[in-house]
């Protein structure tokens, strides 16, 4: 293991800024692709991979430096919430009644994911194990969750 751990700080020296500008091209955000950075030499480290050369061992660094990334990037769109939300976050709460209200209206299993992850701060991965779901299942629907309610208070409350 000492071993990896001193190639990976000769990787970083090596590869570092190649692998952070990399990342940076895909996010734009310097703080995701120094986490890209790291989680690139992490899973270096977790590899038994044998390269054939030095320029294979780039490729692959940069290869998992661009999956981690487009992962990062989906993650990050999944994250994303709508203005809707948005400014229910930073309302104040009374305010927000009515839209409470139109919450209750949803589906149960779309209450449950709206009140998890809003009002108790519960991450998809959190709300998932919680649940018994798949995480993929609770994030769709709190996608769906989202796009109803939009409507609703479209409809109801005149709410764009």
């Amino acid at each position: 293991m000492g071993e990896n751990r001193e190639r990976a700080a000769i990787l970083l020296d090596k590869y570092g800024n190649t692998i952070l500008r990399t990342a940076f091209s895909y996010l734009h955000n310097m703080e995701d692709a120094e986490d890209i950075l790291q989680d690139t030499l992490i899973q270096y480290l977790k590899s038994d991979t044998d390269f054939n050369d030095e320029e294979h061992e780039k490729a692959w660094l940069l290869r998992v430096a661009i999956n981690l990334s487009k992962n990062k990037i989906k993650y990050n769109k999944i994250r994303e919430t709508d203005e809707l939300m948005e400014g229910m976050v930073s309302e104040d709460k009374e305010e927000l009644s009515f839209v409470w209200e139109a919450v209750k209206s949803l589906p149960e299993k779309f209450v449950e994911v709206i009140h998890l992850y809003y009002q108790e701060g519960y991450s998809t991965v959190d709300i998932a194990e919680i649940l018994g779901r798949k995480e993929s299942t609770v994030r769709s629907d709190l996608k769906r969750a989202r796009d109803k309610l939009k409507k609703i208070l479209k409809e109801e409350y005149d709410f764009e």
